[in-house]
């Protein structure tokens, strides 16, 4: 694909990934601007999640905040609709959900997208078994499918044969080709006066109450071709049906065969709710073409965003977490290649993070652990695993000396390195004496010769101490300001884009 054709829409800005509630973003796009649309929304279960993210080893907790099942629908209608006006008259939507809310779900949608438009339920089957101790165990999620008319786009996808299903059914290898077929019948049931009823090749299969499927003359067309077969000792002849040529079978709605992310798996994040790449493609392969333009207004852990690029499609994230659009942006260009640049991104060879909190007042409206998340990634750190009982450590500066080899890079583990930085993140007006003195515990107990503490503001005493820690132990503490860093931030964009 030539640059021309890769660069962004025309119409709209596309491989851009916007930080901020989905709502407000999806009103300022145009109508009809968007080819697929998917989302993987917070599921209605009321479940807590730990989360991990990638070779950060950031983690953090959060719960799903839709109170009841009607507050979550009240919560998506008008997401929906939103997302139903910005597709274009061929395009299609795929909403993923569990089992929770589905069916409310399924009813929200019909109203928007109207009965007629509902083309599928796709159930995939995510897990083979499940520890529910009482009740049948929920192994599938649900992806009801939705188009915007009858015009819509479609490219016939193909289901691998399973090996098992093609040693039982395809025992035989045919001598000329060596391709499997299976035997089939040449008869139905029932006598025709026709020329189906006809004797052909010295075989009356009216004597057995059955007639041709096709007329003599296309059965010599067929044996001309290699595909009847003639028993050895006589009978009646059968067809040969080879192995689709294909490899396999035409895609139903039943998808058993892409496993979830397992504990073990090479593109695992550690997101509780992350899908599989494969997953991503199939959609994306079945419901557009290349240079389309694809939109996931619940990025997550951006695995739409990756297969939309690696399958040469446009795309528009948005995600409302800051850090989850960091840690996006750090995928797209370990997996994908992609620089965040401006220039790049207005070609098709970078993309660009928008609406990132740039201002001391709304980082101050933070959750606390998002503040936190934001001030360790910002630093270049890796966040603690654990956000109660941390021993005083919110995160982690590695430096590029003590970066460990791929194989402990791509598990995100990299306790074993004892060379690192601890970094401590208050959220509070003023960083005071008495958080100082709990620090400089830390580091004398991890015997960290430096470490760095983030903070709005450092009151005089703070600072004292800190200098007298340095005088008289040896050990440096740096007070970093939430505007220091913004201003770095700000600073390595302008040098970037500049």
């Amino acid at each position: 694909m030539t640059a021309a054709t890769r660069k962004s829409s025309a119409l709209i800005d596309t491989r851009v990934i916007y930080c901020g509630d989905n709502l407000d973003q999806l009103r300022k796009l145009p109508e009809g601007c968007v080819d697929l649309i998917y989302i993987d929304p917070p599921f209605n279960s009321n479940r807590n999640y730990e989360v991990f993210w990638g070779e950060t080893k950031e983690k953090r907790s959060f719960a799903d905040r839709h109170e009841s099942t009607k507050a979550y629908i009240e919560y998506m209608r008008p997401r929906c609709a939103e997302l139903h006006r910005v597709l274009k008259k061929t395009g299609s939507f795929y909403y993923h959900c569990d089992w929770h809310a589905s069916h409310y779900v399924k009813v929200m949608l019909d109203q928007i997208f109207g009965e007629n438009q509902f083309q599928a339920e796709l159930v995939w089957k995510r897990t083979s078994a499940h520890g529910d101790t009482r009740g049948y165990g929920h192994i599938t999620d649900s992806i009801f499918f939705y188009s915007v008319s009858a015009d819509f786009a479609w490219n016939r996808q193909i289901r691998p044969y399973e090996k098992d299903y093609v040693e039982k059914f395809y025992r035989s290898i045919d001598s000329a080709s060596g391709k499997r077929f299976m035997l089939d019948n040449l008869t139905g049931a029932g006598t025709r006066k026709g020329e189906t009823g006809q004797v052909w090749r010295g075989v009356d299969v009216t004597k057995k109450g059955r007639h041709w499927i096709r007329p003599p003359s296309e059965l010599d067309k067929w044996d001309l071709a290699g595909l009847i077969y003639w028993p050895p000792k006589g009978g009646t002849p059968r067809f040969k049906r080879f192995l689709n040529e294909e490899g396999g079978l035409p895609l139903d709605n039943i998808w058993t065969d892409i496993p979830a992310i397992g504990a073990h798996s090479l593109e695992r994040l550690g997101y509780p709710t992350q899908k599989p790449l494969a997953l991503l493609e199939r959609v994306i392969k079945a419901s557009s073409d290349e240079n389309d333009i694809v939109l996931d207004a619940f990025c997550g852990c951006g695995t739409a965003l990756v297969a939309a690029q690696k399958l040469k499609r446009q795309w528009i994230g948005i995600d409302i977490s800051p850090t989850a659009c960091r840690v996006m942006a750090q995928r797209l260009k370990k997996d994908c290649g992609l620089k965040e640049d401006e220039k790049l991104q207005q070609i098709g060879r970078g993309f660009v993070v928008r609406d990132l909190p740039k201002t001391e007042a709304e980082l101050r409206k933070y959750p606390p652990f998002e503040f936190e998340n934001w001030a360790v990634v910002a630093l270049g750190g890796t966040k603690n695993a654990r956000q109660t009982g941390d021993m005083g450590i919110d995160g982690r500066i590695y430096p590029v000396s003590a970066m460990p080899e791929r194989r402990g890079a791509r598990t995100g583990e990299m306790d074993f390195m004892d060379e690192w930085y601890p970094i401590q993140v208050k959220q509070t007006a003023k960083v005071g004496r008495p958080d100082i003195d709990a620090f400089e515990a830390v580091m004398m107990r991890e015997e960290r010769m430096l470490g760095y503490f983030v903070g709005f503001e450092f009151t005089s005493d703070a600072l004292f101490e800190i200098d007298r820690f340095r005088r008289k132990e040896g050990r440096e503490i740096k007070p970093l300001t939430v505007r220091e860093i913004l201003d770095e931030e700000i600073r390595v964009i302008d040098n970037a884009t500049g």
